[in-house]
């Protein structure tokens, strides 16, 4: 049977509008960036395959979480030694992405996008250590090595760089903090 091209295109313009903040939920459940990116792409695929199934009275975003924690769940039964993540947790996740995503279809600035402009605006300092300890995940050790600095000084420009990043989504999300 072949899929309408309007479906096709409704369902990509869906998984472009998802895809960032589902790899954000795989992340902080597999804890391994390449795990987060093969849950993603299995959740999308099952979800095309039954797409029939989908109630859109549904939250899209939703309904894709709850795939990617079968899959984690699937993957966690395959590889034995990884940690699951308990439910009160899971719940937790589920509520402040849920947040996010009604954020983002009630037209409100995309707190992922604003906490990209928020990093920029960042003196180059904060933002390099930033960028490598949480984006490139970079031992704090070979971090501070890199740029001749003491474990200290590393740890200290990180908490400032977290108070100066949510000092900046305050003021630019003031009703969502």
């Amino acid at each position: 049977m072949a899929i309408p091209p309007a479906d096709r295109q409704a369902f990509a313009a869906l998984a472009r509008d998802h895809h960032r903040s589902l790899l954000i939920y795989a992340r902080a459940l597999a804890r391994n960036e390449a795990t987060a990116a093969d849950l993603v792409q299995d959740a999308f695929i099952a979800a095309w395959r039954n797409l029939g199934r989908f109630d859109v009275t549904r939250d899209f975003g939703a309904w894709l979480r709850g795939i990617i924690r079968n899959k984690w769940r699937e993957h966690l039964r395959r590889h034995a030694r990884e940690v699951d993540v308990d439910d009160a947790t899971l719940e937790a996740w589920e509520s402040r992405f849920s947040h996010w995503d009604t954020m983002r279809s009630t037209g409100d600035a995309d707190l992922l996008d604003t906490l990209d402009d928020c990093l920029k605006h960042l003196p180059d300092s904060m933002s390099e250590v930033v960028s490598r300890y949480y984006y490139r995940e970079e031992p704090g050790e070979r971090i501070a090595t890199a740029l001749g600095i003491d474990i200290a000084t590393l740890r200290k420009r990180l908490q400032r760089a977290r108070q100066a990043l949510r000092a900046c989504l305050d003021r630019k999300l003031p009703s969502h903090a």
